[in-house]
Parts: structure tokens; sequence; C-alpha cells
């Protein structure tokens, strides 16, 4: 039986600044954890001012959850304790499995514009201090599914039986960014046990059959349903996909670093001071 997926809470977000002073949109984050379950955090860049970004996300630590960043434009330099290094470059998406614990940096470069987002996905209990990874996805790497005046980009999950550019080893997550020309109408199949919400990056456009408008720098997040429709007004419109099957589990969250209890978050930060939080 269709149940369509209606709106459930249209999310702006906050202006903030963070790392050594990025100017960016905190989406959402802590205040949202039990409504957009597994997804923590979702932070968005849009500039044309490199003094917003340059001074970058210098040597930090991350523990106990995965972090997702997808470039649409620009240039971020990262490198971790592992040794990774690199950049991520128009199109691009970086995967990290902090599990038990990395130390990184992403620092951007100057560029024409720096658009894209970092979404922090949520480890579940038994995998918070899981062995850490690090997953480089290229543009080329990251199938397109062309569908006339819509350009579905699958970064995770399947989409029409493609798979996409790589799958979470934990919660896998189904991440779509896509593109829709103007008037364009598009629907999708969801699993209806999954919190699923979408970040427009572009334009405009509204949600079928109530025809709800939705707009650009928005996150709007859905009851659940197993079918989403979508239409594009006429400037078109982009947007990101997100949906994951929630974990339900308590949340103890101290800035980089979440884990389920009090008790592991103190010992973390004791771990950082004591140098013996990498394992």
């Amino acid at each position: 039986m269709v149940q369509i997926c209606v709106i459930k809470k249209i999310i702006i977000g906050e202006h903030t600044v963070d790392g050594a002073g990025v100017n960016l949109v905190r989406v959402f984050g802590y205040k949202e954890t039990k409504e957009l379950d597994p997804f923590l955090m979702l932070d968005a860049f849009d500039s044309t001012d490199p003094t917003d970004y340059i001074k970058g996300f210098p040597w930090h630590p991350h523990r106990g959850i995965e972090t997702i960043t997808y470039l649409i434009e620009g240039d971020i330099e990262h490198g971790d304790n592992l040794g990774n290094k690199g950049s991520i470059l128009d199109g691009d998406c970086q995967w990290m499995t902090a599990g038990s614990g990395i130390i990184h940096q992403e620092m951007p470069k100057a560029s024409p514009r720096m658009l894209g987002v970092q979404l922090w996905l949520n480890l579940s209990a038994k995998d918070k201090m899981t062995t850490p990874h690090y997953h480089e996805i290229r543009k080329v790497d990251i199938p397109v599914c062309n569908e006339g005046n819509r350009k579905i980009h699958i970064i995770g999950g399947t989409y029409h039986d493609i798979k996409g550019a790589f799958e979470g080893g934990y919660v896998k997550p189904l991440y779509l960014d896509v593109e829709m020309k103007k008037n364009a109408e598009w629907s999708i199949d969801i699993d209806q046990e999954s919190t699923m919400f979408i970040y427009v990056l572009q334009g405009t456009g509204a949600v079928l059959p109530e025809n709800s408008a939705i707009s650009k720098k928005q996150a709007i997040l859905f009851h659940k349903g197993n079918q989403l429709m979508v239409k594009a007004d006429d400037n078109g419109m982009r947007f990101l996909l997100l949906a994951g099957r929630p974990l339900k589990e308590p949340i103890a969250w101290g800035g980089p670093i979440v884990m389920n209890t009090k008790a592991e978050l103190k010992l973390a930060f004791k771990e950082l001071e004591d140098s013996t939080f990498i394992k």
C-alpha cells in the first residue's frame, strides 16, 4: 500500500562560526537528534568569499561517528593520523568512519565558490569503537542516472537497482543528489522504517501532492511513508536526499565526540588529555 511522505517539519538552520573561523549554516544538530536519528548534524557552506572559510578546521579529534563531506564546488585539503591526505574537489565525497578515534584536519582552499555539506552520521553502541577508516569517493566514481529532465547522483545506497559509490558499513543510508530542471517531477520509493529528509541546495519547488513550497537552504523532514513526490518550479531545483533507519539509542554528545553515556564521553576526553585516545 502506498503511503505518501508528508512534511513533518521544515528546518531553516542557523548561521554559526566553527573550526578556526569558518562561516557556515548549521542546518540541524544537537537539538534535533531524536527526530533525525540516525543523522546527528548537517553543516552547509556556500560562499564566494574565501575569508568565510579559509581558516578551516585544523587538527581535531572524532570518536563514535561517521562524517560524510560532499563538495559540489570547491577544494578542501585534508589529512589524518592514519596517513591519509589529499584534496576533495568538485563533485567529490569523503566518507570517514571515526570509530574508536581519529584525528584529522580539513582545510578549504580559496575557490571561485565553496558549495557543499558535511553530515554527521551516528554509530550504534556496538560500533562506536570500531576501527577507524577513511574512504575517498571521486566524482567519476559516483553513478549518475540521467532521466531526461532529472539527474540523480547516487552517493550511497541503491537507486533503481544501481549501487551507489559507497555503502556504509554500519547505518548504510541512502544518499542521493537530485538535480531537477524547470517544472520536472520526480518520485522515489522509500523504506518506511527510515528517517528521511531532503536539503535544498538550489532553486525552489514543492512536495506533492500537498503542493507545499520548499526552497533553497531548507531541510525538510518527513513523516514516515514509502513514497516521496516532488516538483521543481520554473528555476529548477537541486537537493540532497538522506534516508536511514534510526538507532533508537541514548546519545552523549560533547563537541566532536558522540557516545552513548556520559561515562564514555568523560573517558574519551580523559584519553585525549592522556594521549591514549588513538587505539
